[in-house]
């Protein structure tokens, strides 16, 4: 899983599956453009990687501000040539399809849907172009199964995986393969101050009876945005722990 001479860009790489995406990406020998809006964990990320040899551009940004994302993304369009897109940011905003508000809603499906969108849009023609290209998506569980109180967080999830498989008919023919990643409860810093009364019964709906660690999804995206990977697009790849099937 060789990524020396590949430049990946990476939302949400602050903390969690972010995070893990950078340092095993690194390791592989990646080129990184880190994107996050916590100004306490996305620096200290890129040190780290920087003190161990690796090249890293961090950016901190609110994606959800439109405006500066465009800005941005044509300074790094500028600068590289980004041959592997990880869309792992986002939020929830809980609430049953009764509760949840317009604004919420919509706010989720921007984060989880919106954003991806935009980046696939800005980067995938130089993609093609080159005739080489990775798009990873992450989505979740909740994507597939749906989740009560997940109204918003659900739909947005499920709409990763559409846009997935429709970003990977329209490239695959010019080399760029685009595929999603379906977590489930892997131990983030949200899973992980989730109440026990939340997380115990996931657990003991888990073949493995335990939560997942971030470097294990970070592992297939790594993967996943390797030539090893070369035959595969259009794909969900489940890293539940056997949660869901």
């Amino acid at each position: 899983m060789n990524l020396i001479g590949r430049t990946a860009l990476i939302t949400g790489a602050g903390q969690g599956i972010g995070q893990a995406c950078a340092e095993v990406f690194a390791e592989r020998g990646a080129n990184l453009v880190l994107m996050d809006k916590n100004k306490r964990t996305l620096p200290k990320v890129a040190d780290q990687i920087t003190e161990k040899g690796g090249h890293v551009k961090a950016i901190l940004i609110d994606l959800t501000h439109h405006r500066k994302l465009h800005k941005i993304i044509d300074v790094v369009k500028s600068q590289a040539h980004i041959d592997i897109l990880v869309n792992n940011a986002g939020f929830d905003r809980p609430g049953t399809t009764m509760k949840i508000g317009k604004e919420q809603f919509n706010a989720v499906l921007g984060i989880h849907v919106g954003v991806p969108f935009f980046l696939i849009k800005s980067f995938i023609q130089e993609m093609r172009a080159a005739r080489w290209g990775r798009i990873i998506n992450i989505s979740s569980i909740y994507g597939v199964q749906g989740a009560k109180g997940e109204a918003a967080y659900s739909t947005a999830k499920a709409a990763v995986i559409g846009l997935t498989k429709t970003a990977a008919r329209e490239a695959g023919k010019d080399g760029v393969t685009v595929n999603a990643i379906v977590p489930g409860l892997i131990k983030t810093p949200p899973m992980i101050r989730l109440p026990d009364k939340y997380k115990i019964p996931i657990i003991e709906q888990t073949l493995l009876g335990r939560m997942g660690e971030p470097i294990e999804v970070a592992k297939v995206a790594a993967f996943l945005a390797s030539d090893d990977s070369s035959f595969i697009t259009g794909s969900t790849i489940t890293v539940s722990g056997g949660w869901g099937i």
